[in-house]
């Protein structure tokens, strides 16, 4: 199954073009699901039709869902939300913000994100787009089954052999409820559900990210941000999608600064994207709202190509061998040297940017290696590992 997530700043125009890219797909013959996991669900009223929390057929071979998160909570984190609510209340926390405390920050998104999943074992489509939350939330998001990975394999067995055994000692003598071996059981399943999501989101012969933007200095520097992210994470961005450009027959002197600012932020673009696709799609004199005005941006933006083929193939990370040594070779544009940090501990790698972190599981070649130089060069960071750690 082919995944495209569409994501970028809140406004910009990301649910009419993954709807868009929906329609076109389905048109093609291809079975298509469009999915929104954005709380502020819009996508029924970008395709104007009812949508359901189940997938609801819109057209021949396209269906639509809006993931209602609280039920993807209940079935990914409602034990462990029990117990939260139980331990909270232990506390004198009030009942009601006790409910709200056991639900964290952004688990309603990642719960939502879990249907992509559910999708995949299907087998019953052929193409999900995805409209996923603004930018910020869905790197969050995506950052998550690397956290979990690392948390699953170095932190959880420790806690969980600990637990077993002094539980019966300690909680006679605490006034808070201990976590059960079952809570364990449901926040190890958690963690093996954000790992297969991995699994998909992260093969590059299946997903790609999209990014949405309009020709403005902050949305254009927010989905430079995200471009960064994505690269840091491994998540291959296969399509940048200009949406609202004023098209040429718009010559009022009304428009005339708006058109000159468009056309340095869309010099800005070229420079900055390359060498990834570009699509544009103009600022049209209607609403994009229906079957019909959505195949007519798809016309814009696609013409007669599969919507569904991956329009770039550059992986941003790579190892290759040069003479006694190896280099690791990672794609982290937009940043400078001052705003990226490296730590190295044998078999793993830790790259900081910004107030985000990411653990590089390093093959077994570099073991007993260790770094000799770290440059950025261009949106490239370029490690080198030779010698012995000793």
């Amino acid at each position: 199954m082919r995944v495209i997530l569409y994501t970028g700043k809140g406004g910009v125009g990301k649910t009419t073009v993954a709807a868009a890219t929906a329609v076109r797909c389905a048109a093609r013959g291809q079975r298509t699901l469009v999915i929104s996991t954005d709380a502020a669900h819009s996508l029924g009223d970008s395709l104007d039709r009812e949508i359901d929390e189940v997938p609801t057929a819109v057209a021949p071979n396209l269906w639509a869902q809006e993931v209602n998160a609280l039920h993807e909570m209940e079935s990914h984190w409602d034990g462990i939300h029990r117990y939260l609510s139980t331990l909270f209340a232990s506390q004198g926390v009030d009942d009601i913000i006790a409910e709200e405390l056991s639900s964290p920050p952004g688990m309603e998104e990642v719960a939502s994100l879990m249907q992509i999943r559910n999708h995949k074992a299907s087998g019953e489509y052929d193409v999900l787009v995805v409209d996923c939350a603004p930018t910020g939330e869905t790197l969050q998001l995506l950052a998550f089954p690397d956290v979990a990975r690392w948390y699953l394999k170095r932190i959880f067995p420790v806690e969980r052999t600990i637990m077993r055994v002094a539980r019966p000692v300690v909680q006679p003598f605490v006034s808070l409820p201990l976590p059960s071996d079952e809570i364990f059981g449901h926040v190890k399943n958690l963690l093996l559900d954000l790992e297969s999501m991995k699994s998909i989101l992260g093969d590059p012969a299946t997903c790609t990210v999209r990014l949405v933007l309009n020709l403005e200095k902050m949305v254009l520097k927010e989905a430079q941000r995200a471009f960064t992210y994505l690269s840091l994470y491994d998540y291959l961005t296969d399509l940048v999608v200009v949406n609202r450009v004023l098209p040429p027959e718009v010559t009022d002197a009304y428009f005339a600064s708006w058109r000159e600012s468009q056309s340095r932020y869309n010099e800005t673009v070229e420079a900055a994207f390359d060498p990834i696709p570009i699509r544009r799609t103009k600022l049209f004199n209607h609403e994009i709202v229906g079957l019909d005005r959505l195949e007519e941006m798809a016309e814009a933006l696609f013409a007669d190509e599969d919507p569904a083929q991956i329009y770039h193939h550059v992986v941003p990370q790579k190892l290759r061998k040069v003479k006694d040594h190896y280099e690791l070779l990672l794609q982290l544009p937009f940043v400078t040297k001052d705003e990226v940090d490296v730590t190295h501990r044998d078999g793993e790698l830790f790259i900081t940017v910004g107030a985000y972190k990411r653990e590089i599981s390093l093959p077994r070649v570099l073991n007993g290696k260790k770094i000799r130089t770290a440059k950025l060069d261009e949106g490239t960071l370029r490690i080198t590992f030779t010698g012995s750690t000793s």
